[in-house]
């Protein structure tokens, strides 16, 4: 008989969470999830939590949105895998590369879809040394690309690397947002990995020199420039991809998180030239076996167009930028800063235990949030873009009871 979740209590389903689910984390948030819809999930018990988290970054429409969980019921009706990787036409996955190559900078017009963001840059780092024949790849301080072998290498904290080394022994760490370090990208580098704005590294924003510098050094050594869009990308940041404010077009377009709608998926864009090295000397140079499922591009392409149609992205601008406005007016006596670009946020206190225990307070309050991996002192807001004004006020209310508990 298969029993459903139902029929257990929130305590049966947390002792079976923490005796049968691997742990990352001696403390887990451990909420016993029932619904998630919009900017809300409800508990087993019935709480609500307003979640400024999107799910790490996923729900950038909010979780089950109408248009995403009825293309996902269409699409379940047709049919789901059918085969590997770029072997059979499937008509969603068709569709959303094809919106995908209208929508991203410059020529990047050919999409490779994987599971998640760091199969992606895994896939992009594989398709760097092909093209360039090169060796070398750099990356920045306080990046993060993912926990997977090749993509933690190129992660700029070594806490999170030296218990896994040794990894690629080719990559050199740069300052993040220094220009004049960018001269040391020497000509045997294969790729330079940069997210534009760095989230886990604790909402860092580079100086407005700085991409375009990048950009031009990448030009000028024959490496490719690859930004990491897999959490600033599909608006989070008022544009669509974040490079779009400094008007940098990338070699490689990394993505994942919010592109899925949801469901799982991650993908990495580019040239014509550049992709169609995986496709030969060997043949098969890359594969997948479930990259770029049907469900999930369904959900995809559903999300893009409610992101587009319901004007999320011009709103997220406004938004964000009145919100981190009013967050520095009332986190002022506890606060250092406030930062960010769109409804991307962070909020940076003086001390890491005060940050811990303001996101507790917060939990308490019925707010989701958490401090960032590689900064432990600044707390990271990145909201669904369809969060209400009020819903932000009533954040920023919780937030001022938080710190004053603290």
């Amino acid at each position: 008989m298969v029993v459903t979740s139902s029929e257990f209590s929130a305590a049966e389903l947390r002792a079976k969470f923490l005796r049968h689910v691997c742990q990352t984390s001696p403390a887990p948030l451990g909420i016993v999830v029932r619904s998630a819809s919009g900017c809300e999930i409800v508990d087993h018990e019935g709480k609500k939590y307003l979640d400024l988290l999107s799910g790490m970054g996923v729900a950038n429409v909010g979780h089950s949105h109408p248009q995403v969980v009825a293309a996902v019921e269409r699409q379940l009706s047709r049919h789901l895998h059918v085969s590997v990787y770029g072997e059979m036409i499937q008509e969603a996955q068709v569709l959303l590369a094809e919106k995908l190559a209208a929508l991203s900078p410059g020529d990047l017009s050919v999409v490779y879809f994987s599971n998640s963001g760091a199969e992606a840059i895994e896939g992009a780092m594989k398709t760097a040394r092909k093209f360039t024949e090169r060796p070398r790849f750099v990356a920045f301080q306080g990046s993060f690309h993912g926990d997977t072998f090749g993509a933690l290498s190129l992660n700029g904290n070594p806490r999170y690397r030296e218990a896994f080394e040794p990894l690629l022994p080719i990559v050199d760490f740069l300052p993040f947002g220094d220009v004049e370090a960018i001269g040391r990208i020497g000509h045997d580098v294969a790729a330079v990995f940069v997210e534009p704005i760095q989230s886990e590294g604790g909402v860092r924003i580079p100086p407005d020199d700085f991409l375009p510098a990048l950009r031009h050094r990448c030009h000028e050594v024959g490496a490719l420039l690859v930004s990491d869009e897999v959490l600033t990308g599909f608006g989070r940041t008022g544009k669509l991809f974040a490079c779009n404010h400094w008007e940098v077009v990338p070699d490689l377009l990394v993505l994942a998180k919010a592109l899925g709608g949801g469901l799982p998926l991650g993908a990495f864009i580019g040239p014509e030239e550049a992709m169609a090295t995986l496709s030969h000397d060997p043949a098969l140079a890359h594969v997948t076996t479930f990259g770029g499922h049907p469900l999930s591009c369904a959900a995809g392409l559903a999300a893009l167009e409610v992101l587009q149609n319901e004007g999320l992205i011009e709103r997220a601008l406004e938004l964000g930028e009145d919100w981190r406005r009013e967050l520095a007016k009332e986190l002022a006596p506890y606060a250092r800063e406030v930062r960010g670009k769109g409804l991307l946020v962070g909020i940076e206190f003086a001390s890491a235990d005060f940050t811990r225990r303001f996101t507790a307070r917060c939990l308490e309050l019925g707010l989701i949030v958490n401090w960032t991996l590689h900064c432990d002192t600044v707390v990271r807001l990145a909201p669904p873009l369809c969060i209400r004004p009020a819903e932000l006020e009533l954040a920023t209310q919780k937030m001022r009871l938080a710190a004053q508990a603290v």
